[in-house]
């Protein structure tokens, strides 16, 4: 596999180090890079602690929001249009709350539908990460990152194991045949990374990821009731097509072949999860159901197009309504062949061209 300095450049294809939205050693959000500088300016007013309940239509125009804050509803009405920025669940969902959605859905929940969207929570997109987890024959693992020396070391020089990402090197590779680009994407971490992390495994370790980039498999979001303050009913639908296997399946045998190489010799412990004994298909294809994990990327619940199933328009206006859009990465028609964050920022700020008139 050749070497990648740069997966955003001309080719994807390779391994390399992670490029990562870090300043001074810490993690920076699109609220720490875009909101918090702003805070001060006169036109701007967040409110946190707060759940927006629904959109008030008029006419089919989008003329307020109306929401919770401090055990009080309150309400505030729109100059111009609304920016719904709520992600790939909670998009969806407050457009159904505020009567934008599948009629017929809308109606067996008690909501009055004002604007029949039937691809409203649709095509709901995700990766996935499935990793085989190897202790280490060495003390270098993430595991130093909670001594008390690389707490120093992080709070004095913003250094050491607390700046990693977790994730810090990987690769984007064609796994399958005849496959025009990268189908699989790998995340090295150098820690004994299981379910989320939530399960503790004994001693220093590492994990090879792997994560399908193109996923067939398409789910949905629906109301459990017109309770805004209930949770949705979030079905992923995930690996329920069959040609979704073999790149999985594939990918962990070839993670497997990467970690038995000669590189790996002075590091290479055990291998714990799943175990050596898991070598046939169909017994990697059962390790994989049974501890596939989400890798946070959900996209497409209101997807941008001009078909029946489409959310949104090219100027990511919701179809029927007038002074409301959608910027999220719900209007992904398509989920992209790599991470989400900054593909959700771009369209984020090529939302504020459209809105201010630039494009």
């Amino acid at each position: 596999m050749p070497h990648n300095p740069d997966f955003n450049g001309v080719s994807q294809e390779g391994v390399g180090f992670y490029q990562v939205a870090q300043r001074n050693g810490k993690r920076c959000s699109a609220a720490t890079a875009y909101l918090k500088p702003i805070l001060k300016q006169p036109n701007l007013k967040v409110l946190t602690q707060s759940t927006v309940l629904r959109i008030h239509l008029e006419n089919n125009r989008a003329v307020r929001v109306v929401y919770w804050h401090k055990g009080t509803v309150h309400q505030v009405r729109a100059a111009q249009e609304i920016i719904l920025c709520g992600g790939a669940i909670n998009s969806p969902q407050l457009l159904m709350l505020s009567g934008i959605g599948p009629a017929d859905r809308l109606k067996a929940i008690g909501i009055q539908p004002i604007v029949h969207l039937p691809g409203v929570g649709q095509n709901l997109q995700d990766h996935l990460v499935a990793s085989p987890v190897y202790q280490c024959s060495q003390s270098v693992s993430l595991i130093n990152a909670e001594t008390p020396g690389s707490l120093l070391k992080y709070l004095l020089f913003k250094k050491g194991p607390l700046t990693s990402n977790l994730a810090e090197a990987g690769g984007f590779v064609r796994v399958l045949p005849n496959t025009a680009l990268p189908d699989l994407q790998f995340h090295f971490a150098p820690a004994p990374f299981y379910n989320h992390g939530f399960t503790r495994l004994e001693g220093h370790g590492f994990a090879l990821g792997i994560t399908p980039l193109q996923p067939k498999s398409r789910g949905w979001i629906r109301l459990r009731s017109k309770d805004p303050t209930a949770p949705p009913c979030i079905q992923p639908n995930y690996l329920t097509q069959e040609e979704d296997w073999p790149v999985m399946i594939e990918g962990f045998k070839l993670a497997r072949n990467i970690i038995s190489a000669k590189a790996f010799d002075s590091y290479r412990g055990e291998e714990v999860i799943p175990s050596p004994k898991v070598q046939s298909d169909r017994e990697i294809r059962n390790f994989l159901r049974a501890t596939i994990e989400t890798l946070y990327h959900p996209v497409g619940t209101c997807k941008m197009g001009s078909d029946e199933m489409a959310v949104v328009n090219s100027q990511l206006q919701v179809h029927g309504v007038e002074g409301l859009r959608v910027v999220d990465a719900s209007i992904m028609p398509v989920i992209p062949h790599g991470n989400t964050n900054a593909p959700t920022i771009m369209i984020a700020e090529k939302a504020a061209d459209m809105i201010q008139g630039k494009v």
